[in-house]
């Protein structure tokens, strides 16, 4: 398959119009697939009513069937179509944080979506980007659409079209190249469904602004407990990882430095992830900066470029610096122990 690239400038008016919104809006009609520029990450895009879209999204990803996909609409009524009610914890968020990067679980009507979609649950997870781009293929399609990111599964999700190009360049119909995305880490998953909210996923809205929004939210439990059942879209696998092994590191930097020298000693090509405040004190064969530390906002900006920049640099193993487990910091230990397979080494 011919896989198209349409470069959008998303600071220009009336996309809805622009020729290449409106030849990937067919594609989709069409029940094939379409990588779309979010706020947070390249997104997968299918008709999300269509068996057919669906499992094309699965397979070009080689993502388990059993893993759901969160749906993105461009507007509030689109909602109606399949979801049975609108809790008022939803409504509050939706106000305070659409479009934005929270994706809120509702329970779904049957019927009104592809089943592979929500892999068989009785609930479904949706969010608005706030993204130019795809709020205007969203509208010009006029369709649900179901949009993992769009890599392979496992791989570090993609911020840039190359990326998504990397992993998917003649698998899909085509992508829309609206630029390097701005938050960088998935969108924030939240349960409306109880009695009480429930952080399924930390993301690019945080605990503490949430809070301040509906009062008190809780985390589930899968995200400390590796052993307990996943309930969010793309948390039940191992994800984000680059290709060599990879481990974070609690310590000095002196400590991690040594690590680093035992392995080369073994005659190993070692990377290290750390950011620019610390970038000029390791030695190893590849050392990336990601953001800056005084910055949390940068490393979750920069975190999945650096992952995949190690593919390039061909390191046998990597060394990465934790970040304190707080506001965007969560989302990024999230991806971190994910990308790691939750290996730490502690001084």
């Amino acid at each position: 398959m011919n896989t198209n690239v349409w470069k959008v400038d998303k600071y220009v008016d009336n996309l809805e119009n622009n020729p290449q919104v409106v030849d990937a809006a067919n594609f989709l009609r069409e029940n094939e697939l379409v990588a779309l520029p979010t706020e947070t990450v390249y997104g997968l895009g299918g008709n999300a009513e269509s068996d057919e879209a669906v499992a094309k999204i699965f397979a070009a990803k080689g993502r388990p069937g059993d893993n759901p996909l969160i749906i993105h609409i461009a507007e509030r009524q689109q909602l109606n179509r399949f979801v049975t009610e609108v809790p008022p914890s939803a409504a509050k968020l939706m106000d305070a944080f659409w479009p934005g990067p929270l994706t809120i679980i509702f329970k779904k009507k049957e019927g009104a979506l592809s089943e592979k979609a929500t892999a068989g649950l009785e609930t479904v997870a949706v969010r608005m980007p706030d993204h130019p781009v795809a709020l205007a293929l969203l509208k010009t399609c006029g369709l649900p659409i179901a949009a993992p990111s769009a890599n392979s599964s496992g791989k570090p999700s993609p911020t840039k079209a190359e990326h998504v190009l990397d992993d998917l360049n003649g698998k899909i119909a085509g992508v829309l190249d609206g630029g390097a995305t701005g938050v960088g880490v998935e969108s924030t998953v939240i349960d409306c469904t109880g009695t009480l909210p429930v952080i399924l996923r930390p993301g690019g809205v945080t605990k503490e602004q949430l809070e301040e929004v509906i009062g008190k939210v809780w985390e589930d439990a899968a995200l400390k407990d590796q052993s307990a059942r996943p309930k969010s879209p793309g948390m039940k696998y191992t994800h984000y990882a680059p290709n060599a092994p990879l481990f974070m590191v609690s310590g000095t930097r002196e400590f991690l430095q040594t690590l680093v020298e035992e392995k080369r000693g073994e005659g190993l090509r070692v990377g290290v992830l750390t950011t620019e405040e610390n970038e000029s004190f390791y030695e190893a064969e590849l050392v990336l900066a990601c953001g800056r530390r005084a910055e949390i906002e940068t490393v979750a900006a920069s975190l999945y470029d650096t992952l995949r920049s190690f593919n390039q640099g061909k390191v046998d193993i990597i060394f990465s610096e934790i970040f304190p487990n707080e506001g965007v910091g969560h989302a990024i230990m999230n991806r971190l122990e994910k990308a790691a397979g939750h290996k730490l080494i502690s001084e």
